[in-house]
């Protein structure tokens, strides 16, 4: 009995040595036999699929049977310049190359047998380990053009290869670079801690038409992490913490966006533009068509939202003048203008602070304007021929707490096609304490108030490129303020007690109504635009065109109080005349009494 059993085990053990050694021979056979095969086989797929211009090429690739997995090595991926050009020549290129470089690509789960048998290239998992992609583009066309072969990609490798499907790809550790010639000069873009990944890769005769997908895949997405870098000028540094792209739910998401520029001093000693300060805790893009974008630049999107952040703007001290025309800073001529195709439906922000700070030369003294807790809603924002067509106007419906105290309430509707840039603005300011605006206007308007409760502020102005019409309405209660002047003694401002005399006794009306009951005070403004304006400076005097009035200052009084200034300058002057004219009759006197003194000094009695 126990004879019988030791001759199985030495069967058994003699037979699983055989498999063993079988399969061994079978996979060093296999490994040898198939690099080949699968050079082949790669190469004709990336040279048919792509019309020749692409070549792939590598240096090595092993088979690992019993883990199921193949290696390859050095996996290059570069254009065929001669290609690409004799298709430029045609007005036949593409607007991006590729260039890929992978040191080693673990292919899993493949089989090799479907591949060599059944003509069906299945894998489980591509995983590519620190690759090097370099994307150039250049503009050649903007549509697609009439291509030589219309067949699918499918069509073109069906004589060689029934299907292909790859499970997952991954790309882990992504070095990108990114070199755009389509702007005057040479843009290169890189970007380091980068995954990206791929989903159900599958070529075949269903999903050859099959526009759910994108490069045939159920999902691509995309993940960057810290990007930083500079802008050309070296002004602005702007960084992303975090992004996240996915092409199956068409959705972009970034965090934590910055634009940060140069300290004050050295931002001005640099630039005499204005200074921005710009904040996002987050941007979210609904439906992107990223292949639009990919191909043409075009940025196509049902929904963008702007959640949380800050603008700050620092107006430039040393700024000069401009003598161009300032249209270009109207928000429909600046749409019309841009040089990417842009199509958004519906842009949302929510919780954006936003801070104005301006230096008075003539008080020396920098004044701030806050809007806190901003929201709006824009809609129809594009400069696409095709949509535009369907509907030309944009509007954007904004709500704010100006001075983080009165709820501010407008409505902007802005004609995206009329060449005059024609826009319209509705709406109101809440109640609120007037001394919350001493944060600004003390140092910009030299100006205090002392007392005074806004009730409401209404306007309704049409405007375009030259000239700016409508209604403004300001009622308020005890209104009472004191004027300013520089001391430079001291580095402050100083109470100017007669101009706040005048201010308060002859100009100012305290109230609007008058009297409780009584009608309020309403005024049509119409305000030609000087051509060196911008949009906000446009809007803020019309307004203050209508403001003035209903607080007393009407062109009359206006009138009044430049003569009345003029007076006291003349006066002032005269004053100083005076008595500079004393001090020389003082310092004549005195030198006329030395001199007699002197005289007594050398002939003394």
């Amino acid at each position: 009995m126990k004879s019988k059993l030791k001759r199985w085990q030495k069967i058994t053990l003699i037979v699983l040595g055989s498999l063993i050694a079988l399969v061994l021979i079978l996979a060093v056979f296999v490994n040898q036999y198939w690099s080949p095969i699968l050079a082949k086989k790669v190469k004709s797929i990336v040279l048919k699929s792509s019309d020749s211009l692409y070549h792939v090429d590598f240096t090595d690739a092993k088979l690992h049977i019993l883990r199921g997995e193949i290696d390859i090595y050095n996996l290059t991926l570069k254009p065929d310049t001669t290609v690409y050009n004799r298709r430029k020549a045609n007005h036949f290129a593409p607007n991006n190359l590729v260039e890929l470089y992978v040191k080693r690509v673990t292919i899993s789960h493949m089989h090799p047998f479907k591949l060599y048998f059944d003509h069906v290239l299945d894998i489980g998992e591509v995983i590519l380990k620190a690759p090097e992609i370099k994307v150039s583009y250049e503009l050649n066309h903007t549509k697609d053009t009439a291509a030589r072969d219309n067949r699918t990609t499918w069509q073109k490798l069906s004589k060689t290869l029934r299907s292909v499907h790859i499970g997952q790809i991954v790309l882990g550790d992504v070095k990108f670079k990114y070199e755009d010639y389509s702007g005057n000069k040479l843009a290169i873009s890189e970007l380091k801690e980068m995954n990206l990944g791929a989903t159900d890769l599958l070529i075949d005769s269903a999903t050859q038409t099959d526009r759910s997908r994108v490069l045939f895949c159920r999902d691509i997405d995309a993940d960057l992490n810290n990007y930083t870098a500079n802008t050309s000028n070296g002004l602005y540094t702007y960084s992303i913490k975090a992004l996240h792209l996915s092409t199956q739910t068409s959705k972009l998401t970034l965090e934590g966006l910055d634009l940060q520029p140069l300290e004050t001093s050295a931002f001005f000693e640099k630039s005499r533009k204005d200074r921005f300060d710009i904040h996002l805790d987050s941007l979210e893009v609904d439906r992107f068509d990223y292949i639009t974008y990919h191909k043409y630049r075009i940025i196509n999107a049902s929904h963008l939202l702007l959640n949380k952040g800050s603008l700050n703007i620092f107006t430039n001290p040393n700024k000069k003048k401009p003598t161009t025309d300032k249209v270009k800073t109207y928000p429909n001529f600046g749409l019309k203008e841009l040089k990417a195709d842009l199509n958004i439906d519906t842009i949302d922000a929510r919780g954006v602070d936003i801070t104005y700070t301006e230096l008075n030369h003539k008080s020396g003294k920098a004044g701030t304007i806050t809007f806190d807790h901003s929201s709006g809603r824009f809609l129809n924002v594009t400069n696409n021929p095709q949509a535009l067509q369907k509907n030309n106007i944009c509007t954007a419906a904004l709500t704010s707490y100006f001075m983080n105290r009165g709820k501010v309430n407008v409505i902007f509707k802005f004609n995206l096609t009329d060449a005059n840039v024609p826009f319209s603005y509705k709406g109101d300011v809440g109640p609120m304490d007037l001394r919350a605006l001493n944060k600004g206007i003390m140092a910009l308007g030299l100006v205090k108030i002392n007392t005074g409760k806004l009730n409401r502020f209404e306007f309704d102005i049409n405007a375009d490129n030259q000239v700016a019409k409508g209604r403004v309405s300001v009622l308020y209660d005890s209104l009472k303020v004191t004027v300013l002047k520089p001391d430079t003694n001291n580095d402050r401002l100083k109470h100017a007690v007669i101009p706040t005399l005048f201010a308060n006794i002859m100009v100012l009306k305290h109230d609007n109504p008058d009297k409780p009951g009584g009608v309020p005070r309403s005024f049509y403004v119409t305000y030609n635009r000087p051509k060196d304006y911008p949009f906000f400076k446009t809007i803020w005097h019309t307004l203050l065109t209508g403001i003035k009035p209903c607080v007393g200052l009407d062109e009359k009084m206006q009138k009044t109080v430049k003569d009345k200034i003029a007076q006291q300058s003349i006066k002032k002057q005269e004053r100083e005349l005076k008595k500079a004219a004393r001090k020389q009759r003082r310092a004549e006197r005195k030198q006329k009494k030395e001199a007699e003194k002197q005289e007594k000094a050398n002939n003394p009695q």
